[in-house]
C-alpha cells in the first residue's frame, strides 16, 4: 500500500511540478506515511488500488461535511488552487482519525473511477493516426466507461503545446471542455478532419449515472484535487448529461463480443481503455488479450490503451498490451512514479500488430510522442 501511494505521490511531485499539483502529491504522501491511513487502505482488496479508493473517500467526506480548515485546501470548479501551507497534513490526519469508520465504509462500498477527461488528449493522436490511414467510419467502444466522459471526446477542444512554443489546436472550437497539455518531445498527429463516429457505446460493470447526485459526488471525489482537473470534470459531466451515450452493463469479457457484433458492419471497431486494464489481474488481462484476437478473426479492430506499466508501482515492468518499452521507462517508473503508456494494437484480416506510441502524465499535464512517422 505504501509503495503504491508513494508511486502516485512521486508522479505528482517532480522537480518541475506546477504549484497546482501539491495537494494531490501531499494526499498520497500522507497515505504512504500515516499508519491509520495505511490500515484503512490495507482493508481494501488489492486489485481495487486501495490508495486511490481511500483518497476519493477522504475527498467525498470533506466535500459533504466541509470540515474547517481542511475543506479550504480543496479547489472548486472554476476556481483557483488554494495555496499550500503546513496546516494541511495535521488537518488531514485529525479528520481521518475522527472519521475512520465512515472512511472504511466508503472504501468498502465503492470503486475508484478514473474520470480524468484530460486523458482524451492521449487518445486523440492515436485516432488521428488511425483515420489518416483508414477511411472507414469509426465505431467507438469505451471500455470501463464509468460515467461515459470518454465517449464524447469528439466534442472537446484540444491544444498540444509543443516544445518549440507552437501549439496544435484541434477539436470543437465551441466546446466548454478545453483540454491542453505540454508536449515534452515529438509531435503528436492531430486529425486532418473532425473525428466522427458512426456508433459509440460504453461498457462497464457498474455504469454511473451523472444525474444521480450521490453518484456524481463520488465521481467528482475521484478526480485529482487539482484546479484544472476539477474544472474539466465539471464541464465534461455537463456535456455527458446533455447528450448521454448508450452504455452496456456487464463484465467486459462476457459482453464485448455481443457489443462488437451490434456495431455497423462497415465500421472499424475502436476499443479504447484509459487506466482500465491496470485494474485487471494478470489472468483477466490475458483473457482480454485472447478475446481481441478472437474478435479480430471476424472483423478489423484497433485497441488503444493508455495504462501504467503493470503491476502498478515501482516493480512494474510490462505494458498491459504486452508491447516492448524502452528500458529507461522501466527505470523512470521505479524512480519517478507512474505514467501512462500509449499503445495501439491493430488487427487487420486476422493479423495482429502493435506498437508503443508514447507516454503521458496520469493527470494529462504532459505527453511524449515517440512514434515515428
Amino acid at each position: 500500500m505504501a509503495a503504491q501511494a508513494g508511486a502516485v505521490a512521486t508522479a505528482w511531485s517532480p522537480p518541475d511540478a506546477p504549484a497546482n499539483w501539491w495537494l494531490t502529491a501531499e494526499t498520497f504522501r500522507a497515505i504512504a506515511e500515516d499508519d491509520v491511513l495505511l490500515d484503512l487502505a490495507a482493508a481494501v482488496p488489492a486489485e481495487r488500488l486501495p490508495p486511490l479508493v481511500l483518497s476519493a473517500a477522504i475527498r467525498f467526506l470533506v466535500t459533504g461535511q466541509r470540515p474547517q480548515p481542511l475543506v479550504g485546501y480543496f479547489p472548486q470548479p472554476g476556481g483557483p488552487q488554494p495555496p499550500r501551507d503546513d496546516g494541511f497534513r495535521p488537518a488531514l490526519r485529525a479528520f481521518c482519525r475522527s472519521q475512520a469508520d465512515a472512511l472504511a465504509r466508503l472504501c468498502a462500498a465503492h470503486r475508484y473511477q478514473m474520470n480524468e477527461v484530460g486523458r482524451c488528449l492521449d487518445v486523440l493522436p492515436v485516432l488521428a493516426q488511425l483515420t489518416a490511414a483508414d477511411p472507414r467510419p469509426l465505431a467507438l467502444v469505451d471500455l470501463g466507461t464509468g460515467a461515459g466522459l470518454g465517449l464524447h471526446l469528439d466534442r472537446y477542444r484540444y491544444s498540444y503545446d509543443l516544445a518549440d512554443g507552437a501549439s496544435l489546436v484541434t477539436g470543437d472550437p465551441g466546446s466548454p471542455v478545453a483540454l491542453s497539455c505540454a508536449v515534452r518531445s515529438g509531435r503528436p498527429p492531430v486529425p486532418e478532419r473532425p473525428i466522427t463516429f458512426s456508433a459509440r457505446v460504453g461498457v462497464d460493470t457498474e455504469p454511473l449515472d451523472l444525474t444521480d447526485p450521490p453518484t456524481a459526488a463520488w465521481l467528482a471525489a475521484c478526480v485529482p484535487p487539482e484546479a484544472g482537473a476539477v474544472s474539466r470534470f465539471a464541464a465534461a459531466a455537463a456535456v455527458a448529461r446533455g447528450d448521454p451515450a448508450p452504455v452496456v452493463r456487464g463484465d467486459l469479457l462476457a459482453v464485448l463480443p455481443a457489443v462488437v457484433a451490434g456495431l455497423p458492419a462497415d465500421a472499424l471497431v475502436c476499443l479504447v481503455d484509459t487506466y482500465v486494464h491496470v485494474f485487471l489481474p494478470a489472468d483477466r488481462r490475458a483473457r482480454f488479450d485472447a478475446l481481441v484476437d478472437r474478435i479480430g478473426r471476424d472483423r478489423d479492430l484497433d485497441w488503444i490503451s493508455v495504462d501504467p506499466l503493470v503491476p502498478l508501482g515501482p516493480d512494474a515492468r510490462a505494458t498491459v498490451q504486452g508491447l516492448d518499452v524502452p528500458a529507461e521507462w522501466i527505470r523512470d517508473n521505479r524512480e519517478q512514479g507512474v505514467f501512462g503508456v500509449i499503445g495501439r494494437v491493430s488487427v487487420r484480416r486476422g493479423v495482429r500488430t502493435g506498437a508503443v506510441l508514447g507516454r503521458a502524465h496520469p493527470g494529462s499535464a504532459w505527453l511524449e510522442w515517440t512514434a515515428q512517422d
